[in-house]
């Protein structure tokens, strides 16, 4: 299984959109792809129909049977949607006191890892969605993924969210003694607009080789793929959103690619 965890210490910046697009391409290629909600606002969630303050089973389950001692069904987490091959582990605005209830028992903080380890006969690829905050949750996503995708928004005001997210992956970093490989994707890109063009400028020459190569465009698409609870490159595959997400999938495969090439050598 490879797991991507999506974040941003803002939101707005196209989080959601991220991974939801990303896992169905995949499904739509025949992948087994599993989404994990890990945000208490549980926008992923709702995309697809599942209510976070009404779930009766959510990913909040996990972090319960742990701290109970107890074994979790994971079936009865898993929710499978519309989309052949796309699963949800959907989140509970309960995640919201887990810092508090939860968050400073043992083994808190590879709960997800934990979880993906056993699943990962039954799905190649797995999106976590992550809330904009640092706490468990998001030391869960960074402990259970492979590569770490930072939307951002060509604004100004985004970029402070930016330097923040990447703040507080080096402290994460040197206190786990291990770099967190990521990549930040320029999102809603209006290249009408000065504002957007320098915003993108910024980015490329403060982060250099860490910025994927390519932009994520404004696109009215997204918003009628989410009324519909489809993604836009299931819902609309010609659109322009689509064919942007297509190309960033493409590179984090061919990444995949050399990193599986240089092992085997």
């Amino acid at each position: 299984m490879k797991a991507w965890a999506v974040a941003n210490q803002k939101g707005g910046v196209g989080k959601t959109t991220t991974a939801v697009t990303l896992a169905g391409l995949l499904a739509a290629q025949g992948h087994s792809t599993l989404l994990v909600d890990l945000d208490p606002h549980g926008s992923l969630s709702t995309y697809f129909g599942f209510d976070p303050d009404t779930a009766q089973a959510s990913v909040y389950n996990l972090f319960e049977a742990q701290a109970g001692g107890t074994r979790c069904d994971y079936e009865q987490v898993l929710r499978p949607t519309a989309c052949d091959g796309l699963h949800v582990m959907p989140a509970s605005t309960a995640l919201a006191t887990l810092d508090r209830q939860l968050g400073s028992q043992e083994g808190m903080g590879l709960v997800l890892a934990h979880t993906l380890h056993k699943l990962q006969e039954r799905f190649e690829f797995t999106f976590i969605d992550c809330p904009p905050m640092l706490g468990v949750l998001m030391v869960n996503a960074l402990a259970a993924c492979d590569r770490l995708l930072i939307p951002v928004q060509t604004e100004f005001l985004a970029l402070k969210g930016l330097e923040r997210m990447v703040h507080t992956l080096d402290m994460i970093q040197r206190a786990r003694g291990t770099r967190v490989q990521y990549t930040i994707v320029p999102t809603l890109f209006d290249r009408r607009t000065r504002a957007s063009v320098d915003s993108l400028r910024v980015v490329r020459e403060r982060y250099g080789v860490d910025v994927w190569p390519g932009v994520i465009p404004v696109d009215t698409q997204f918003r009628e793929a989410s009324k519909a609870g489809m993604p836009l490159s299931l819902y609309q595959p010609r659109a322009r959103g689509a064919l942007a997400y297509g190309q960033l999938l493409d590179t984090l495969l061919d990444s995949r690619r050399e990193a599986v090439q240089a092992v085997a050598t």
